[in-house]
């Protein structure tokens, strides 16, 4: 299942002075708000063909070292994500909590200039299959996405791919 996490860098300016560039937790904050989500699957082993439509509203707050976010999708609460991030290893870890409960799975965000990944291996009968959610951002306000799977971590066949558009 695809946690919908959309997340960019916001830019500060000050008159006369050059905008710098967030830093830790401060790069997820623009996650608040309301996203218009167009999706369109693949068929594959992981996925069926076809097309999917949302609205996503992220609640979020940040507290201390953690910054949350209550998901919402098309009306209906579906998660609590929690982030947190360790600046001696530059890394980022969310922690979604699914409505209704359930066993919490820890996942990695990699930032790397505007493309965010969230990568994640999945193993059965010792076979480890590499995925990945790709946001590529344009704009504080568009994302494009893509979702891939891979055998080897190295090449990849994309499961979905899609827009995301801030609702203003």
């Amino acid at each position: 299942m695809r946690i919908l996490i959309f997340v960019a860098a916001l830019l500060a300016a000050a008159p006369g002075v050059t905008a710098a560039a967030p830093q830790g937790l401060d790069k997820v904050m623009s996650y608040a708000g309301t996203w218009k989500i167009d999706t369109h699957h693949f068929d594959t082993p992981y996925s069926k063909a076809g097309q999917e439509n949302a609205v996503l509203q992220n609640d979020c707050w940040r507290s201390g070292g953690y910054f949350v976010c209550r998901q919402v999708v098309n009306g209906e609460s579906k998660a609590l994500l929690v982030f947190t991030y360790d600046a001696k290893t530059d890394r980022y870890t969310s922690y979604p909590i699914l409505q209704g409960g359930g066993e919490v799975h820890p996942g990695t965000l990699i930032i790397q200039g505007d493309a965010w990944t969230f990568p994640w291996d999945y193993t059965e009968s010792g076979k480890t299959t590499h995925f990945r959610v790709v946001n590529l951002w344009s704009s504080p306000n568009s994302i494009e996405f893509r979702q891939e799977y891979s055998a080897d971590g190295r090449h990849w066949t994309p499961t979905a791919e899609g827009h995301e558009t801030r609702v203003k």
